[in-house]
Parts: C-alpha cells; structure tokens; sequence
C-alpha cells in the first residue's frame, strides 16, 4: 500500500506547538490552491491540517508564521473519535518533511 502525499501551500495561520506528554506536536494548516478553475472561473483552494512531530515540530513553530510558503511532504491519516454520542474523523497530514520557500520576512529580504 501507498499513503504518500506533497503539498505547497500557504500557512493560514501561525502554527500551535503543544507536548502530547513529552513529545512535542505542532499543528498547522495549508491553503493549497487547485490547478483549475470552477464552473464559475474561479480557482478554488483547500484547507489542510498539517501536524508534525519532535524535532521537525519545534523547527516548525520557531520558523513558520502566517502566510508562510512551505512544501510538506508525509501520509495522510484518519483519526476516528467520538463527540456526543456520535462518531466523527478528522483528516490530516503527518508531515515527514517541510521546506520553507521563502524567506521569513523578520529575517530581512
């Protein structure tokens, strides 16, 4: 089996950084646009949680902001849970990699 995704995105919002025990976990999302235009003649864009973990989520949460440009590479997951009785699933990506693509506007340009 084959669970293997790339994405180039724009992050919505800054990325959130919390320890799930001791093990740091940062949590961010995509604005991944599409390759075609709607019926409408407008192109439509995705919204993508990203999670990752250790050492790659702490370099996340110290060098990503919004707006960022950032390629993510990893699998996409399921998590089932239950909320009042009934049972949902959240998507999302468990990055292995990501790449800043550009430059971080506090560093100077």
């Amino acid at each position: 089996m084959i669970n293997n995704v790339t994405l180039v995105g724009r992050l919505t919002r800054d990325p959130e950084l919390r320890k799930a025990g001791d093990v740091p976990v940062c949590s961010f999302t995509l604005a991944v646009d599409r390759d075609f235009l709607n019926g409408e003649g407008v192109r439509e864009t995705d919204f993508i949680p990203v999670v990752t973990w250790r050492k790659l989520a702490e370099a996340c949460a110290n060098n990503l902001k919004k707006g960022r440009l950032v390629g993510v590479t990893g699998r996409i997951q399921v998590r089932p849970w239950e909320q009042d009785g009934k049972k949902r699933q959240e998507m999302e990506v468990v990055a292995d990699s990501v790449k800043f693509l550009d430059r971080n506007k506090d560093e100077g340009e």
